[in-house]
């Protein structure tokens, strides 16, 4: 694959329609008056709800892999006979970008190969475990657009010594968002369009069916 044009520090620039892969888990915050004391302060990761002052606080981030069958082809699997896998990624990944404005997102270090993902990203407001498929959609408290940013040279190389490749996926900034627009007033997104432009080139480019 080409190498894209990052020279420019601004890349990053949301769209008008959602996207396409990774799960963005959620729970309450605790308060000052239950927090228990602790030697430095560690900054919660929050992104913004689409038409709120309110902020939805990110617990854990889940994503999945071989989800799409073009990217699971393009990577060399075969997604009829290869079920999707999942990875995580940290809170403090998240770099939010505004509607309409571009990031400054310069290219990552230790690559020379950092490629791009667009996810619709589904932002949970409830827990649970071996949740029946019928009852899943009830834990979705919205979606949003979102990116999953890869050093796919350091990936591969340790995917082919067989090793955990949290070092071509988890960095700062791996994981850009837009706002997240509420289920109660979008309702669950069952058909549409999702695309990427790179420079204004569209590079991915898939349907919600």
């Amino acid at each position: 694959m080409t190498k894209p044009d990052m020279s420019k520090r601004g890349i990053l620039q949301t769209g008008a329609l959602m996207t396409a892969g990774a799960v963005v888990g959620c729970a309450t915050p605790g308060t000052a008056a239950n927090a228990p004391a602790t030697p430095f302060t560690v900054a919660e990761t929050y992104v913004p709800i689409a038409g709120s002052a309110e902020m939805f606080p990110v617990r854990r981030i889940y994503c999945i892999g071989r989800n799409y069958a073009a990217h699971a082809i393009e990577m060399g699997s075969d997604p009829s006979r290869e079920p999707p896998f999942f990875f995580q990624k940290p809170t403090d990944a998240i770099q939010v970008v505004p509607p309409g404005k571009v990031a400054d997102h310069p290219y990552s270090t230790l690559t020379k190969n950092y490629h791009y993902e667009v996810e619709l990203v589904a932002a949970l407001s409830k827990g649970g475990r071996n949740i029946p498929m019928d009852k899943a959609l009830d834990l979705v408290y919205g979606y949003a657009l979102g990116l999953d940013m890869t050093r796919r040279d350091l990936q591969r190389g340790m995917g082919d010594q067989k090793k955990p490749w949290e070092i071509g996926k988890s960095f700062d900034r791996s994981a850009p968002i837009g706002p997240i627009h509420k289920v109660a007033q979008t309702g669950h997104y069952t058909k549409g369009a999702i695309w990427l432009k790179v420079n204004g080139q569209v590079k991915q480019q898939a349907t919600l069916n």
